[in-house]
């Protein structure tokens, strides 16, 4: 028998005097794991899928937390979303009396186990275990998510994309708003009234990272959406209200990570974008050649207004001094550096620490994560902060996991582009426009960890959904040659 409004309200009643009372006698953390764990109970009737959003959403909330409030979580926020989503996805699974997924045999799950199996080599040789622990469990929660993901939500893997874009767009919000002046800091000024985006992230630079990586998904979305009402007016008919609907927000979350991705005012992420740019026009037309030229014609272009000085001059000024700089100085040590050098000279500065720890471990390297556990033997004089890492990805790889793991990483996401570029075959249109989304998001990560590591605050977890989205689509596209 359905509820009564009556009875609705009764329980809705009860059920915030119950919260108030447990707002005002548990600690604030415990009441949050409650809330949390009861949000997650109401979800579970409907689906899995909608607990992660809220942990995509939500995860990126770790740096926030840990220097912005007093709050005292027992794991890292991130952690504790993970396990209340595997608990949710197998209780359901429980109920539902479904069979746990078996272990596919799929390149993109098998390049991930491989490179878990790889970098679990290096305990031997950390200085510390738990810091190795910390950053190789990023890796396994990467394929954990790959081998469900990519088996559960087959039939729902457009849930997906839409949890990666609500927590890009959520997190855009927020640093829009530091933008324009909100909880912004004297050091992070630009423009002489603005202050550089860093959403929850504390910094602009792996915020930045976050809109890069959306940023080549979203513009595909609306590509698809714009695709499907030309073909209705191609056809004679009027679009559907909700395909016109479904354009204007994806055309709206495209506009408000561009607008962010400017705000954080991050060289590299910019640098990230416009790579994936050129690599989507690339990848997009079905002839090779077409593409080719579609590049060549946009990269003509901005070269031309950059010339006639129809670019920004702000945005040049950044650019190019940031590029003279990393070309012209090679060893910073005993260099003078100024305010306005000073962010290049001391990634430079990290980088030559980095350079050095792999001299002296080649092969294993220092630990996975232990960059900063010892940073102090191989800094430079002036230098004392770690900064947690290497401020380059490749280089940070070297340091921390010798040429072993290194060499790893790379054929990792050789993999995942050949698998990428092998589904932009895929027969449905909207499908194969995402997957040359996720190439532009791929390229995005390999041209921005040249200055930064971007598998920070829990963004790990939104690779890992993407990664699933690339899973699922590669089977369709292997099952039709099948059939074919």
């Amino acid at each position: 028998m359905a509820p009564t409004r009556n009875s609705v309200s009764w329980i809705s009643t009860a059920a915030a005097l119950v919260a108030a009372i447990a707002f005002n006698t548990l600690p604030l953390s415990f009441f949050l794991l409650i809330a949390l764990t009861f949000v997650c109970i109401l979800l579970l009737p409907q689906t899995p899928l909608s607990m992660l959003v809220i942990l995509l959403v939500l995860s990126p909330l770790r740096t926030l937390i840990a220097t912005e409030s007093s709050l005292a979580l027992p794991l890292d926020i991130g952690q504790i979303l993970l396990a209340l989503y595997l608990a949710v996805w197998l209780a359901d699974a429980i109920i539902r009396r479904c069979p746990l997924p078996s272990l596919p045999v799929e390149p993109v799950f098998l390049s991930a186990v491989g490179l878990c199996i790889v970098l679990a080599v290096g305990v031997w040789t950390s200085a510390s275990i738990s810091n190795w622990l910390t950053e190789w469990l990023k890796w396994v929660g990467i394929a954990l998510l790959v081998w469900m993901l990519s088996q559960t939500a087959r039939a729902n893997w457009t849930w997906l994309i839409v949890a990666v874009l609500a927590s890009a767009t959520a997190n855009a919000i927020v640093g829009l708003y530091i933008f324009f002046g909100g909880s912004g800091a004297d050091h992070l000024v630009i423009l002489g009234r603005y202050f550089r985006a860093f959403g929850t992230f504390g910094q602009p630079n792996p915020f930045g990272g976050f809109m890069g990586i959306a940023l080549p998904l979203a513009m595909m979305c609306a590509v698809a959406k714009v695709y499907q009402i030309a073909l209705s007016f191609r056809a004679g008919r009027r679009p559907a209200s909700s395909r016109v609907a479904a354009l204007a927000i994806t055309t709206l979350v495209f506009a408000t990570l561009l607008a962010a991705l400017l705000a954080s005012w991050s060289r590299g992420a910019w640098l990230g974008f416009a790579a994936s740019l050129v690599v989507m026009l690339i990848a997009f037309p079905r002839r090779l050649a077409k593409g080719i030229s579609y590049a060549i014609a946009l990269a003509a272009l901005v070269l031309s207004m950059w010339f006639v000085g129809l670019l920004p001059r702000s945005v040049v000024s950044r650019l190019t001094t940031a590029a003279t700089d990393l070309i012209t100085v090679s060893d910073v040590r005993g260099i003078e550096f100024y305010p306005w050098n000073y962010a290049v000279v001391e990634r430079i500065a990290h980088w030559q620490a980095a350079v050095s720890m792999a001299q002296a471990h080649p092969f294993v390297g220092v630990g996975l994560g232990n960059y900063a556990q010892v940073y102090e033997d191989y800094r430079l004089i002036n230098w004392e902060e770690p900064l947690g890492h290497a401020h380059n990805l490749y280089l940070n790889f070297l340091a921390e996991t010798g040429v072993v793991g290194l060499l790893a990483y790379l054929a990792f996401w050789l993999i995942i582009f050949r698998v990428t570029w092998t589904t932009r075959r895929h027969p449905d249109w909207s499908a194969r426009a995402l997957a040359v989304g996720l190439l532009g998001c791929w390229t995005y990560i390999a041209v921005h960890s040249i200055f930064d590591n971007l598998f920070v605050n829990n963004l790990f977890l939104h690779v890992g959904v993407l990664l699933s989205v690339l899973a699922i689509l590669h089977r369709q596209v292997s099952h039709s040659l099948e059939v074919e």
